[in-house]
């Protein structure tokens, strides 16, 4: 059958216990009176033996200090008694101070967790890593290629498929009137001839409708021709 371990009050081991006595009876922890602990000390163990409760053998350890150091002090010199109560109350004053961080970090923690407020930490930003040189390489000639790749093309690369030159409808009334002043008539097929664009070839022909609407030239279907009219002069039935 397994053997029960015994604690008192909830005391984890000896050295607490004697603090509790020490507290209790308001002993001098500095100037420990052995007899008197050890009176009290045995008499817990007493009463954990009445309990029919297995004592932990470090409890009975402790008790076994305490009789020796009382008499090691019935001895006329008694160096060496004064020597473990030394070493005792050195260990109950550090017990002592454990207890006190223990109670500060209980009321820190939750679920087992310690937890601290946040601190201020200047980075360092130095970087430190260490790369090969194909990998350096490869990272520089991606990032030119996105560098280069975000740079707008030129004007010149689309002017071959949206730039067009823009020919106004005035400039080539002027056009059709210069010719037919020199030649008075002139093919309406002359006229579109050359190496002219859509958007000239447009600009023409709303001008030569233009001329005509205000009937200052007219257009012969039967010989294709137009020819130039004088200022109020009446377009016959065949001119358009």
């Amino acid at each position: 059958m397994e053997k029960m371990s015994y604690k008192l009050n909830d005391f984890e081991g000896p050295i607490e216990l004697l603090l509790h006595l020490i507290k209790k009876n308001k002993l001098n922890i500095y100037d420990v009176k052995i007899s008197e602990l050890l009176a009290q000390y045995l008499s817990h163990i007493e009463h954990m033996k009445e309990q029919d409760m297995e004592v932990s053998s470090e409890f009975l350890e402790m008790a076994a200090r305490l009789i020796y150091i009382k008499t090691a002090m019935l001895l006329p010199k008694h160096e060496e008694a004064e020597s473990l109560k030394q070493e005792l109350t050195g260990q109950l004053l550090e017990y002592g101070q454990y207890q006190r961080v223990a109670k500060v970090l209980e009321k820190e923690m939750s679920f087992g967790l310690i937890a601290r407020p946040p601190q201020e930490i200047t980075p360092d930003r130095t970087y430190s890593i260490q790369h090969k040189v194909s990998i350096l390489i490869k990272a520089y000639t991606d990032v030119v290629g996105r560098k280069a790749s975000r740079i707008p093309p030129s004007k010149e690369v689309f002017s071959q498929i949206v730039s067009r030159k823009i020919v106004s409808v005035f400039s080539k009334v002027i056009f059709v009137l210069r010719k037919l002043k020199a030649l008075n008539a002139a093919d309406y097929s002359s006229f579109f001839s050359g190496r002219q664009t859509k958007s000239e070839m447009v600009a023409t022909f709303l001008a030569v409708l233009e001329l005509i609407k205000t009937k200052r030239i007219a257009l012969d279907d039967e010989n294709r021709t137009i020819k130039l009219l004088k200022v109020g002069a009446k377009v016959g039935s065949k001119k358009s």
